[in-house]
């Protein structure tokens, strides 16, 4: 095998990095009026079956296109994300990975910014929520609640799967939920505890011969 060769499959197993100065402008600012105007941000709660955390916390950008080629040639340029079918014709590209996020799509749109208020407000807000969760905020309750107080004002405050009153119960029913094994646990070390002692020999009458406390069978 050539050196040429080599060098060409070690470049395929690379990972392309983001450069976003190499997007000209027409791009850039063609996606940005795009999703201006087709897209959202979002802050996403989902529910975990682990004891640690009630909640997945993810920041997404979504944007929905009937038109599928669009919204591949944006994830082209973004270089991340995702492509998924939801149905009467609709098509939603998707970026959730918190990495990506800071990345590509932030430095993006930073760049190529958006032309209206709105947008403009809710991109603000997303870029702190991001900022907050590469600290692990989204890993605490507290936390959780700056990045519900930041979401207030996102979307328009519109329709959530779950409410904010949702989201900070489920901390204390975790809670409450780990309690309850913890003294459920204490209860059977106690009972196991107990039960080793009634058959220990040497240390109770049951475990003598013929219920001698002294250990020592009759003399016939």
């Amino acid at each position: 095998m050539t050196i040429r060769a080599v060098q060409a499959i070690s470049r395929k197993g690379q990972k392309a990095v983001f450069q976003v100065e190499k997007i000209s402008d027409a791009i850039g600012y063609y996606f940005a009026g795009f999703v201006d105007g087709e897209g959202s941000f979002h802050l996403t709660f989902r529910k975990r079956q682990d004891y640690k955390l009630p909640w997945k916390v993810s920041l997404c950008l979504n944007v929905s296109q009937k038109d599928k080629v669009i919204l591949a040639l944006l994830k082209r340029h973004l270089q991340c994300g995702e492509i998924r079918f939801k149905g009467d014709g609709v098509w939603m590209y998707e970026v959730n990975n918190l990495n990506a996020i800071r990345a590509n799509v932030i430095p993006f749109f930073r760049r190529f910014g958006f032309l209206s208020a709105k947008k403009k407000s809710d991109f603000a807000i997303f870029q702190r929520m991001a900022d907050l969760m590469a600290r692990g905020d989204h890993l605490t309750q507290d936390g959780i609640e700056r990045l519900l107080k930041e979401r207030l004002s996102m979307n328009d405050g519109g329709k959530q799967k779950y409410s904010d009153d949702e989201i900070i119960k489920a901390f204390s029913l975790l809670e409450s939920s780990e309690t309850i094994c913890q003294t459920f646990s204490a209860e059977e070390d106690d009972i196991v505890r107990s039960a080793m002692r009634v058959v220990e020999p040497g240390r109770n009458d049951l475990a003598r011969p013929d219920g001698d406390p002294n250990g020592s069978r009759p003399v016939e």
